[in-house]
C-alpha cells in the first residue's frame, strides 16, 4: 500500500471518525502463540470500520458529484456508514435495501437521513436498483467493498 496515499486518507477523513483503541489480551498471546491485536471499531461512529470507507468515498468525490448525491446497495453497515457521512457533508444518501435487511439496520439508516429504497434480496435486483436510481437522481454510486476510495 501506498503510505501517502493512505496518510492523505487519514487525514481527509480524520474530523468524521472516531480514534478508536488497539487492545491486546495476554491470555490470548499465549493460545495463540504470538502477539494479537484487537482494532475496537465497533466503538467507531455507527459502530463499525465502515465509516471510515464510507467517508472517504464521499469527501473524495467533486463539489459537483456531490451534488446528485450518493447512492449504494447494502443491508447493513454500510448502508448506515454511507448516511451518516453524507449527512455529515451535507450529500443525499440513496441506500437500495433487501427487503429482508434487518430492521434495525433500517433504523440505523433513516436515522442517519438516508433515503431507503428496498428491492429483492439478490445481488441482480440490487445493482439494477442502484443503477436506476444513479440514472435517475446523477447520484454518484459507491460500491460497499470494491472501491478503492472505500478499501483505502
Amino acid at each position: 500500500m501506498n503510505k501517502e496515499l493512505l496518510i492523505q486518507t487519514h487525514q481527509r477523513i480524520k474530523p468524521f471518525i472516531h480514534k478508536t483503541p488497539v487492545l491486546t489480551s495476554q491470555l490470548l498471546d499465549e493460545i495463540a502463540g504470538c502477539n494479537v491485536f484487537f482494532k475496537c471499531e465497533n466503538f467507531q461512529k455507527m459502530g463499525a470500520f465502515k465509516m471510515r470507507g464510507a467517508a472517504n468515498a464521499i469527501l473524495s468525490l467533486s463539489d459537483e458529484e456531490r451534488k446528485g448525491g450518493v447512492v449504494t446497495h447494502s443491508s447493513g453497515n454500510f448502508a448506515q456508514a454511507v448516511s451518516l457521512a453524507a449527512k455529515k457533508v451535507g450529500v443525499k444518501a440513496y441506500i437500495v435495501m433487501p427487503e429482508n435487511a434487518p430492521q434495525a439496520k433500517k433504523n440505523g439508516v433513516k436515522t442517519y437521513g438516508g433515503k431507503i429504497i428496498e428491492c429483492e434480496s439478490t445481488a441482480e435486483a440490487r445493482e439494477f436498483t442502484a443503477n436506476k436510481i444513479q440514472k435517475e437522481t446523477k447520484a454518484s454510486f459507491l460500491h460497499p467493498s470494491n472501491q478503492d476510495e472505500v478499501i483505502y
